[in-house]
């Protein structure tokens, strides 16, 4: 809640036309069972009455209003108005379980090495309907190289990671020229400055639904390949050739498929090629068995 001390989290809602979800996310941040944090929203220019609604809760949070900038605008607005130990972000269409804060700073405060934490996330369809889980992997702890390897071993994304504010203020938060790979990005900076551990227990749901992830795959692309690139040096010297290599052909032959699966043979046969030239070793295979699909019209 808000008060005139600073709090141990401070937990950031971006919010952009979310009348429609952001009770069911303020409410579940309300409830948890650790109550020594503060609730701030970022409403992004929102046209409906996501206002309204954040207005209905007077001091229980703190809204800061801006032109809307995208979420990666919103959530480092609500970063630069955080004072609490650790940084919580959620989404406005998922929502927290009560124990989740509890068991994250219990966590984080027991072991000053790591840098951050997740949780096992529940994935939702929007008719309440448990689809799967977003589960913690392997020991549930992850090196820079492994995140770089596999982003979707931070478990439930941003909606489920508690971090140390200090760092991610130091690392200047997210990257808003990432379009779609700014999350990723973060938590291999975040890896790079300190350890991860991921909590088995199901402490989030997460909503799977349809539009929720953009389908903009020239921007998407674009942030991968360069988050891909920017953060080459983070990875230890002996993985910054080859192995990287491989990641980024990875990468290529990746929005090669979703070219493929949109029609765009130019940019996809590009891909491929590059990809080829990068890692043929490793991805030459992979290259080879794509093209066949291209030129055969097999589905990907």
């Amino acid at each position: 809640m808000q008060s005139t001390t600073e709090p141990t989290v401070s937990v950031v809602i971006p919010a952009f036309n979310a009348a429609w979800c952001i009770r069911h996310a303020i409410d579940s941040v309300l409830a948890q069972s650790f109550p020594d944090f503060e609730l701030i929203v970022v409403d992004d220019g929102s046209t409906d009455d996501t206002s309204e609604i954040l207005r209905s809760y007077g001091d229980a949070l703190l809204v800061v209003s801006q032109p809307n900038g995208g979420m990666s605008s919103a959530r480092n607005a609500g970063i630069r108005n955080a004072r609490g130990r650790y940084l919580a972000f959620l989404d406005a269409d998922d929502r927290w379980l009560p124990a989740k804060l509890e068991r994250q700073v219990a966590l984080l405060d027991n072991r000053p090495e790591l840098a951050f934490c997740a949780a096992t996330a529940t994935l939702e369809a929007p008719d309440g309907q448990v689809v799967g889980a977003w589960a913690c992997q392997g020991n549930g702890t992850a090196s820079v190289t492994e995140v770089f390897a596999a982003h979707a071993l931070i478990a439930g994304g941003a909606s489920s990671v508690l971090a140390r504010r200090e760092l991610v203020q130091a690392l200047g938060g997210f990257d808003e020229t990432l379009f779609g790979a700014e999350d990723t990005d973060l938590w291999i900076r975040l890896a790079a400055r300190g350890g991860f551990a991921c909590i088995p227990e199901a402490l989030v749901v997460v909503l799977k639904r349809p539009g929720s992830v953009s389908r903009n795959r020239r921007r998407m692309r674009a942030g991968a390949l360069a988050m891909t690139r920017k953060n080459r040096h983070l990875l230890p010297a002996n993985k910054r050739g080859a192995y990287w290599r491989a990641l980024y052909a990875g990468t290529l032959c990746d929005y090669a498929k979703w070219a493929c699966r949109e029609g765009d043979r130019g940019a996809a046969l590009a891909d491929l090629a590059r990809a080829l030239m990068l890692a043929p070793l490793s991805h030459g295979r992979l290259v080879a068995g794509i093209t066949l699909a291209l030129i055969t019209g097999a589905r990907l």
